[in-house]
C-alpha cells in the first residue's frame, strides 16, 4: 500500500519534466482567478526552471507541492500546502486541477490525502482555506467534504474589474473524524 494513493489518484512530488504541465495549466486565466488573479504571462523556460527547483526541494517548514495524478498515471492537478504553523497546529493549502478533469472528485480525494498525513502524521489540529466569493465550485466542494464557513472579508480581493469577498472555511481534526470515522489511535 503506498500512503499517497487511493483507488483514484496518486500524489508525488514535483518533477523537473512537470514544467511543461505547469506552463499549460498556467495558460487557464480563469483557473488563475480562482486561485489568487491573472498572472502576467511567464515563459515555458521560466516554469521549467520552477520546476526543476522544486523537485530539489523536501517538505520545508511542513509546506510541500505535489502532483495530482490520475490512475493512469497521467498529472490532472496540483495540491500545495502553505502557512503551515506547527506550534499553533494550523495549516492551509491550495489547489488546482485542469478543466477537463474537474468534477471526477480528484481534488476531494487529494484534499483528504493532506488532511489525514496532516492531522494523523504531522499533529496539526486545523486547516483553513480560502476563496474569493465566486468561486461557487470551491465553495461547494469544501462544504460538501464538511468544512465550516467560518467568516468573510467583505471586498478584500479584486478580479475582473471587481471588488469580491474574501470566504473562510475551516475543519478541525476532530470534525474531520468525526466525519471520516476516524479514531482517536
Amino acid at each position: 500500500m503506498n500512503y499517497w494513493q487511493t483507488e483514484l489518484i496518486r500524489l508525488r512530488g514535483v518533477e523537473p519534466e512537470d514544467g511543461d504541465t505547469f506552463w499549460r495549466w498556467n495558460q487557464d486565466s480563469e483557473m488563475a482567478r480562482n486561485l489568487e488573479f491573472v498572472w502576467p504571462p511567464v515563459s515555458l523556460s521560466q516554469v521549467r526552471d520552477w520546476a526543476a527547483a522544486e523537485s530539489r526541494k523536501k517538505l520545508e517548514r511542513d509546506s510541500f507541492n505535489w502532483v495530482i495524478e490520475d490512475s493512469d498515471g497521467t498529472a490532472v492537478g496540483f495540491i500545495h500546502t502553505h502557512n503551515c504553523h506547527p506550534r499553533n497546529g494550523v495549516f492551509r493549502y491550495g489547489l488546482g486541477v485542469e478543466a477537463s478533469q474537474r468534477r471526477k472528485g480528484y481534488a476531494a480525494a487529494a484534499i483528504l490525502l493532506i488532511l489525514r498525513y496532516y492531522f494523523l502524521e504531522l499533529r496539526y489540529q486545523k486547516v483553513n482555506v480560502q476563496m474569493h466569493s465566486e468561486n461557487t465550485n470551491s465553495r461547494s466542494l469544501h462544504e460538501r467534504l464538511g468544512f465550516v464557513r467560518e467568516g468573510a472579508v467583505r471586498r478584500a480581493i479584486f478580479t475582473d474589474g471587481r471588488f469580491l469577498d474574501e470566504l473562510f472555511y475551516g475543519m478541525t481534526v476532530e470534525e474531520w473524524r468525526e466525519r471520516y470515522g476516524v479514531g482517536n489511535g
